[in-house]
């Protein structure tokens, strides 16, 4: 069963700004599915369409059948929605936010509790369940806003940019949440800037482009897209005696650090044994530029020349 179906979506603003130019897009039910795209590119616009904050322009959508035309309130409540601005009562108490949003979707009083207490706890926020929400830290708001969008259990889960501004071990604990929820069934729509994070937490991704998609595939196949990734590596024992790695493109940057390239046929394990076999022990990771943008770039680059064809 498709827990989204959208067809010819187009939403074109009073001022002439056509922000969705007619995308298409399936999302089969359990599905962990990222939804990438530049800023100004569609995303949030797609998805205030599909949760109702929008209207559209033309075309259709269905949410696990229910076309939000005909059949718009069983559409609403199959949805959780974290949007990306935090939008919570500031003044209010931790818990009095997730009661409340039950209270929207008709659940019983007993019932509210039990779940308010289930995704506070799962949350880690049950210990500041009476503090207001403006006393809490910007990753605790997030967390917050995800157990408010989770108190009546949607059948799928929107998440827009849920980790801007997140710190890393909050950001890897709202990981470990979000897999086990999809493993237990829940469908869940990521959008985000970070790659990595896509690339952890998705099975399929689409990219849209202008108000276009312009990929739609699984997240192996658009990796494979990416011809060439540079590491910044943090080693041991001095950078500048390794630099000549056998079957790499190495330099190094300082005493400390090395810029390490992977091309067609290479990966990172390829890298480490690498780097093994000379005893260099690696203390850190990351990739010097942004993969997303350099994926974007690509595909831009593809899309273009097709048309140019």
């Amino acid at each position: 069963m498709h827990a989204l179906t959208i067809k010819d979506l187009q939403k074109t603003y009073p001022n002439g700004n056509r922000a969705l130019k007619g995308i298409d897009l399936t999302v089969d039910a359990g599905e962990f599915y990222a939804l990438l795209g530049p800023n100004g590119a569609g995303k949030t616009t797609a998805i205030g369409i599909i949760s109702s904050l929008v209207n559209k322009s033309s075309g259709r959508v269905e949410i696990f059948g229910h076309d939000i035309d005909g059949d718009l309130e069983a559409a609403k409540s199959c949805i959780g929605l974290v949007p990306q601005e935090v939008n919570l009562n500031l003044w209010e108490s931790v818990h009095n936010i997730v009661l409340n949003q039950a209270g929207y979707y008709g659940l019983g009083r007993r019932l509210a509790r039990e779940r308010s207490e289930k995704y506070l706890r799962e949350l880690r926020l049950w210990d500041r369940r009476k503090d207001t929400a403006r006393s809490l830290s910007g990753g605790m708001k997030r967390r917050l806003m995800i157990a408010r969008a989770l108190v009546h259990e949607p059948r799928l889960l929107i998440l827009d940019e849920p980790t801007a501004g997140v710190d890393i071990e909050i950001r890897r604990s709202m990981w470990e949440f979000l897999q086990r929820i999809n493993a237990d069934g829940t469908t869940i729509i990521l959008t985000t800037h970070y790659l990595e994070e896509a690339e952890s937490l998705c099975r399929r991704v689409a990219i849209i482009d202008e108000g276009r998609i312009i990929e739609d595939a699984r997240m192996s196949e658009v990796l494979r897209k990416l011809h060439r990734e540079v590491f910044v590596l943090t080693v041991s024992g001095g950078a500048r005696e390794v630099v000549a790695l056998d079957g790499f493109e190495t330099v190094a940057r300082n005493d400390e650090e090395i810029e390490v390239a992977i091309g067609p046929g290479q990966d990172l394990n390829d890298m480490f044994a690498a780097l093994s076999a000379k005893g260099v022990h690696v203390t850190s990771l990351r990739n010097k530029t942004n993969r997303l943008e350099e994926l974007f770039l690509r595909l831009v680059e593809n899309k273009n020349g097709d048309a140019a064809a």
